[in-house]
């Protein structure tokens, strides 16, 4: 049975009781947690707390698949003890002018996790996103495709796949030997005005899935094709809207994904 979960960071600063009416609520029963400074659950607090958090969601039935975090070994060792079997991470080097050495030593970072991946059992998944760093999905393979997938797996963005103007087809071929999560949102590229030098000014602008740039049928397709059994997981981001409306967005983008998947 296909397996939805759901990014809380857009109801990240609610008390845990309202996060459990408003997940329930929108369908779902299992989420991303944001595991960060400003959560339900920092990581300064994760050992002592997300034990708590995890069963306190568990009496309501759901389930944490993955946190959004640092790579801090209390958060591996918290991962550990509340049995969250991957952490996620993006690739967001500062601005400089030698990206083949910041991509260098990224990889070194990359390679310090490894002990304690292998020492409490919870895997890294690095996410492709737009901007400077892990862009498309041959950037981010060019980091995860050195380790060991039961160690660092890639996690590959419908949103972010289609700023970089990937075919979904061609980049889950690329990705699939470590892929390990599948975000399901959607966008495209929006012009606000012009910058001082007259040129034009886009920005991604964060859209339900049946308005943006990749074909979610097209991408849930090829993935079932190739026996994708991970994680449907939706991110609930949307530009523009209040968190009322973002719950409206990620029921309906939920049901229209339950309708590729199922059907």
């Amino acid at each position: 049975m296909a397996k939805y979960s759901v990014f809380t960071k857009p109801w990240k600063d609610v008390p845990v009781d309202e996060l459990i009416r408003i997940v329930t609520g929108m369908g779902y029963n299992s989420i991303e947690f944001p595991l960060r400074d400003g959560s339900q659950v920092c990581p300064a607090e994760a050992e002592e707390k997300l034990p708590k958090l995890v069963k306190q969601l568990g009496d309501a039935g759901i389930v944490i698949d993955d946190v959004a975090s640092s790579t801090e070994e209390r958060v591996f060792a918290a991962c550990a003890a509340s049995k969250i079997p991957m952490i996620r991470v993006m690739f967001n080097p500062p601005q400089a002018d030698d990206y083949p050495a910041q991509e260098y030593e990224y990889c070194k970072l990359v390679d310090s996790w490894i002990p304690l991946c292998e020492k409490y059992g919870v895997k890294v998944g690095v996410q492709m996103h737009h901007g400077r760093g892990a862009m498309t999905t041959a950037d981010m393979m060019r980091v995860v495709s050195r380790f060991d997938p039961k160690h660092i797996g890639a996690i590959w963005d419908a949103a972010h796949s289609a700023l970089a103007g990937e075919n979904p087809e061609q980049a889950i071929d690329v990705c699939w030997s470590h892929l390990c999560l599948a975000n399901f949102k959607n966008a495209r590229w929006q012009m606000y005005g012009r910058n001082m030098d007259g040129t034009a000014n886009f920005k991604p602008y964060f859209c339900p899935g049946p308005d943006g740039v990749l074909s979610w049928p097209r991408a849930v397709a090829h993935l079932k094709k190739k026996g994708y059994a991970g994680t449907w997981c939706m991110p609930a981001e949307y530009t523009g809207l209040t968190h009322e409306e973002e719950q409206q967005y990620a029921v309906r983008d939920l049901t229209w994904l339950k309708s590729l998947v199922e059907g």
